[in-house]
Order: C-alpha cells, then sequence, then structure tokens
C-alpha cells in the first residue's frame, strides 16, 4: 500500500510515519507540500500521489485561537477533509481521520460512546465535527477516530507546558475538575497501526462495522491537575532539577480561557475492544516512556 499521512510533523503524524512501515509504503506530507487552509492544493497532491490509503493527522489545533480565527480552523478542520473524503471516495480509497473528545459538551456523567449526540462548546470542536460531517456525506470508506488529550515527548502540548513552567516556578495551579484520559501519540500511532493490520485487505468492511467512527484513547482517567502532578513527580523520579514545590487543584472557573472545555472528556472505548480486539495501556504507564524521552531530551 501507498499510504499517504498529512501533518507528519505534528505530534500523531509523526507517530504515525514510524508505526505503519510495516503496512506498506509510508508517504508524509508536510503543510509545506500540502496546505490544508488552501483548498486549491488538495487535488493535485493527492492526484500526483495517488495512495491506496490516506490518513489525515493534520489539523488546526489552537483550541483559544480558534476562537479569533474561525474561518481559518474551518477551511483546515472541515473544508479540507471534506475535500480529502470527497477525492478518496471517488476512488474508493479508505481514509482514516483523526477528531477530538472537544466535539461533545462534557455535560454526561459517563464516558462518551460514538453515538452520543455531540455538541460541541468551542470553534475549534464545532469546525471538528463539521468535517466529520463533511466526510460522512462524501460515502466513502473512512474511519474518523476521536481521541482525547493528546500529547508526546514532542510538540507543543501539556506534558512540555508543565515540564518547561516547573522549572521555572514555585507553584503551579492546574484545573481539577475537568476529567479525561491523557493520550500520547505513541498509543494512537501502535492502535491504529493494529488496526489497520487487522482490517486489511478489506478497510472498507472494516471501517462500515465500526460505523465509520470509533473512539481511541488511553485507558483509566484523571484531572488536568492530576496529570500534572504526574508529570511532575515523574520528571522529579528521574532526576529533572525542578523549581516548582507545590501543585494546586483549582477549578475551571478560576482559570478562564477564550474557549470553553468540555468537563467530562472520558471517551467509552468498548468499540475499540469488540470490533478490534484492541485494549489501550492505562495512562499514567502510558506516560512513562514520553517522560524518559523528555528527560533525555534536557540531558543532552
Amino acid at each position: 500500500m501507498r499510504i499517504l499521512v498529512t501533518g507528519m510533523t505534528g505530534q500523531v503524524g509523526s507517530a504515525l510515519v514510524s508505526a505503519l512501515g510495516a503496512l506498506g509504503s509510508v508517504i508524509p506530507v508536510a503543510r509545506a507540500d500540502l496546505d490544508l487552509s488552501v483548498g486549491a492544493s488538495i487535488e493535485p497532491i493527492l492526484n500526483r500521489i495517488n495512495p491506496n490509503l490516506i490518513i489525515n493527522a493534520a489539523a488546526y489545533t489552537a483550541v483559544d485561537q480558534a476562537e479569533d480565527e474561525p474561518d481559518v480552523a474551518r477551511r483546515i478542520n472541515a473544508e479540507a477533509p471534506g475535500m480529502i473524503a470527497r477525492w478518496a471516495a471517488a476512488r474508493r480509497v479508505p481514509l482514516v481521520h483523526f477528531s477530538t473528545d472537544y466535539v461533545f459538551d462534557g455535560l454526561l456523567e459517563r464516558p462518551w460512546r460514538e453515538q452520543d449526540t455531540a455538541r460541541p462548546l468551542s470553534v475549534y470542536g464545532t469546525t471538528k465535527l463539521a468535517g466529520e460531517g463533511l466526510i460522512r456525506a462524501a460515502r466513502g470508506p473512512h474511519l474518523i477516530i476521536r481521541t482525547s488529550w493528546v500529547y508526546a515527548a514532542e510538540g507543543k502540548n501539556f506534558l512540555r507546558t508543565i515540564a518547561r513552567l516547573a522549572s521555572e516556578r514555585e507553584e503551579l495551579r492546574i484545573v481539577s475538575d475537568q476529567v479525561g484520559a491523557p493520550t500520547s501519540a505513541r498509543v494512537i500511532a501502535d492502535a491504529v497501526a493494529r488496526l489497520l493490520s487487522i482490517g486489511s485487505p478489506n478497510l472498507a468492511r472494516s471501517f462500515a462495522a465500526a460505523d465509520g467512527i470509533l473512539h481511541l484513547a488511553a485507558s483509566g482517567e484523571t484531572s488536568w491537575y492530576g496529570f500534572a502532578t504526574a508529570i511532575v513527580s515523574g520528571l522529579r523520579a528521574r532526576g529533572a532539577k525542578l523549581k516548582v514545590r507545590t501543585v494546586l487543584p483549582i477549578a475551571t472557573e478560576d482559570y478562564p480561557t477564550k474557549a470553553k472545555r468540555p468537563r467530562n472528556s472520558r471517551l467509552a472505548l468498548d468499540r475499540l475492544a469488540n470490533l478490534f480486539g484492541i485494549t489501550t495501556p492505562e495512562w499514567a504507564i502510558a506516560l512513562d516512556p514520553e517522560l524518559d524521552e523528555l528527560t533525555q531530551q534536557y540531558r543532552r
């Protein structure tokens, strides 16, 4: 297979490029080659590469900035995936696309199932949900993968932000009433590689069995506060020199942001286990290799 991976410089895209090598010839595409904010650039590169499988890991993910740039966010998160999906549907090329827990309003008391009604609270969530709709409307073989709280030892994310702040400040104040599962890009990439391998050679049938949508996250749950304390304690156990002395839990109202976040971002993983036989690792266990890598970066 010729596997086109967009967003190769992002957290998930980079991890996918490494994980998918056994499945075929991976063709990574960066924004310099395929700018999803420019619709006219999409079809020519798809025609040139002519992939057998497309994995769209590119997205506009600046949640607060999206409130000020709704048009850009919509072009990248909705219109561009729709264009890719229509190209793929016309050729019966399977498409894997990544979405987010932010399509939900967070008001349920249980983990969100794939069939639950989506009511996003932000421009980011709204544009990602619109992208889901355009992909489904194209009626090609597709799998929309919703994930949550993505991080990695590389890139711009909560893990690296906490590591930096912990080295600069004596006190951190972290939101404790938003709950989800921190999910490393490595966990996502490994699970996607497995489900694609299981579904081969008929990915279309495999995707249809999941009704074209799947939740994928690390197992377990915590708050942003719980995640931050695990990061700090993990770095300290690895010998990192940190300035922070106290990590305090605070309420969402005490840390106002431009975009509203869902209080409950937990995703139900039953479909992932029942259809594909995949169980993801506990979030705290999956954090360890990222902390190992991050610590090594600081020592270089």
